[in-house]
């Protein structure tokens, strides 16, 4: 195969699809999104067939637990996929919008109108799930998508692919708006990140190594879903009960998700240390203790270098150090974390407020779990990823962060002096 042709070729009709998928009104994308949950709950069974084989492969090449269940597609996975598609059809469309309008001094009216990014190409891993959410949210702010999963998940990408396409088919729209791309040679990503005129925007979103590489290489805009370095910090007031419970939640309900925490930051003043880690022992959690802080309680791993609060496990382990004040937690977390999503636990007003404000992340949480930042759980109906650039969006990229906008003026004749 020649993968370059290939790639421009997808590239090519894409644009071709973007630019009929303009036109089309709220009413008839709807129906195509309802058409591929219909089609998704008529195919459970051959879709997690072709995921079976994803997952026997995933085993023999030693994926993690954490990696495997993000690749599973079950009942319980499809019908959340079914879900997330209805809660999309359910939203306004975004696209026509007209806002910040206002009338100048010589009678101009002038607004900005909302307008699809165009060709999106979204490179992922693991999750076969984001096939759906990506396209769902795609369709409905009419852009055009080409999706470059990862090799793990290809024969569940395919199967899912074929669906949306035979959707957008049976609904009169073309179904060139969703495109799979079907080689898991790495070099096809090289090509899309380089299709500059034909692709207006890059969505990575998965590990470090992926989206260093994309980074790197892109000659098209990024909007990066970074790595999820979360963390919870626990002031020396914190409810005991609150802290346990928002702890455990953010660390072990799926531990192989970006906005699970990664490091925990307790205050030198906390006086139930030593119940938090054990509570999250019981939890099967590995608790990785920086200098002081292993010695909370017995057989924790010591570790000294202040590095290891970059990592994301992805899995049942947590960096722990203890800290003298807010300031200190909030000095690690811009330091060390992502700025994905980063948590205080306390009753210190005055502290949760410089906590809210010194904290440089795209979700900052007080008193609540890091795992809300998601797009279906923020009701924007799930997202295509959640980025942690400054520019453009923020958090989960949803139908909004999907457009962009253009100036309209409208006048009765007028001319510059």
């Amino acid at each position: 195969m020649d993968i370059k042709s290939y790639i421009e070729d997808i590239a090519k009709r894409a644009k071709s699809a973007y630019s009929k998928s303009v036109s089309l009104s709220g009413s008839i994308k709807n129906r195509a999104l309802y058409k591929i949950a219909e089609l998704l709950d008529k195919n459970r069974d051959v879709i997690k067939k072709e995921n079976l084989i994803d997952m026997d492969n995933g085993k023999k090449r030693g994926l993690s637990n954490a990696m495997l269940d993000r690749l599973l597609l079950n009942d319980k996975r499809i019908d959340g996929m079914i879900e997330s598609l209805k809660s999309v059809i359910s939203l306004p469309d975004p696209v026509g919008e007209v806002y910040d309008e206002k009338r100048l001094n010589n009678g101009l009216l002038i607004g900005k109108q909302r307008v699809p990014l165009g060709v999106i190409g979204m490179i992922y891993e693991s999750r076969p799930n984001v096939t759906i959410e990506a396209s769902s949210l795609t369709i409905k702010s009419s852009n055009a998508i080409i999706l470059r999963g990862g090799s793990e998940a290809i024969n569940s990408n395919k199967i899912l692919g074929n669906i949306i396409r035979e959707a957008l088919d049976k609904s009169n729209i073309d179904p060139d708006m969703v495109n799979i791309i079907e080689t898991t040679d790495r070099e096809a990503v090289l090509h899309l990140i380089r299709m500059v005129g034909s692709v207006d925007v890059i969505i990575p979103r998965g590990g470090e190594e992926l989206i260093n590489f994309v980074s790197q290489n892109s000659l098209i805009p990024i909007i990066k879903h970074d790595k999820g370095v979360c963390s919870l910090f626990i002031n020396y007031d914190a409810d005991k009960n609150m802290a346990e419970q928002i702890a455990v939640n953010a660390k072990v309900q799926r531990p192989g998700v970006c906005n699970a925490i990664e490091n925990l930051y307790i205050h030198k003043d906390y006086p139930y240390k030593k119940d938090l880690i054990e509570v999250l022992m019981k939890h099967n959690v590995k608790i990785k203790g920086y200098k002081e802080a292993a010695d909370i309680v017995g057989e924790i791993e010591r570790f000294e270098d202040l590095n290891e609060f970059t990592v994301e496990y992805l899995d049942l382990i947590l960096s722990v150090k203890i800290v003298d004040s807010v300031d200190e937690a909030i000095y690690m977390i811009n330091t060390y974390g992502s700025g994905h999503s980063d948590a205080i636990v306390s009753n210190n007003y005055k502290d949760m407020m410089k906590f809210k404000d010194g904290v440089l992340s795209a979700a900052v949480y007080l008193n609540a779990s890091t795992r809300f930042t998601d797009g279906f759980e923020f009701g924007m109906g799930g997202e295509i990823g959640i980025s942690t650039n400054k520019l453009h969006a923020r958090g989960p990229v949803a139908l909004r962060e999907l457009t962009t906008y253009k100036y309209v003026i409208i006048g009765n004749g007028q001319i510059r002096e």
